[in-house]
């Protein structure tokens, strides 16, 4: 957390990271026995997204939709999608679905805090200034994520990230880190 590419960014990161694999061990090997249980498939979601300096990453999330439900229906999720398991509907409340991608942060392609990572069919279509975003690690939570989430375009999304990245410190991520449990219970900007 705070300036991007900072020593003390990348060290709050990998413990925080660290942690978090620790304290939801339990969660997690009850999450993956649930998604097992309730739908054939692999138990983690991979998936390409677009990151620091345009990047390709594989960003890892447990699986909360059908088995090749990218084959079966729209790119990106939509609201009342009939695609996402009983259990997936749980995952995606609670964000638990979104535990994974601390692996993410340990390898360095994310933070805990930046802008949303992007697929790359959108991220293809941004322009000049929209890819000012590739300025700065993607993140687990961000700006974005305590500020509407999924109900922001594209366009509104990445506008916000660039002006508060561009000024981000380390007190200004922190409070974006901890008004994520806020928007995590309350389910606001969730589809």
């Amino acid at each position: 957390m705070g300036k991007q590419g900072s020593l003390l960014k990348r060290l709050t990161d990998i413990f925080f990271s660290v942690l978090t694999l620790i304290i939801s061990a339990p969660l997690l090997l009850i999450a993956i026995i649930a998604i097992k249980l309730d739908s054939k498939g692999p138990v983690f979601f991979k998936q390409d997204r677009t990151g620091l300096h345009g990047k390709l990453f594989r960003m890892i999330k447990l699986r909360g939709m059908v088995e090749n439900a990218s084959e079966i229906g729209p790119e990106l999720t939509q609201v009342n999608d009939p695609r996402i398991t009983r259990v997936g509907k749980i995952l995606r409340r609670t964000s638990i679905d979104e535990i994974p991608q601390v692996i993410n942060v340990i390898k360095g392609e994310m933070s805990i805090v930046g802008p949303r990572p992007e697929i790359p069919t959108i991220t293809a279509k941004y322009s000049e200034e929209q890819k000012k975003v590739f300025n700065f690690k993607p993140g687990i939570t961000g700006i974005s994520q305590i500020n509407g989430r999924q109900t922001l375009t594209p366009d509104k999304r990445v506008k916000m990230e660039i002006e508060y990245y561009s000024n981000a410190t380390f007190l200004s991520d922190m409070a974006i880190a901890l008004k994520t449990f806020k928007v995590i219970i309350s389910n606001e900007g969730n589809i």
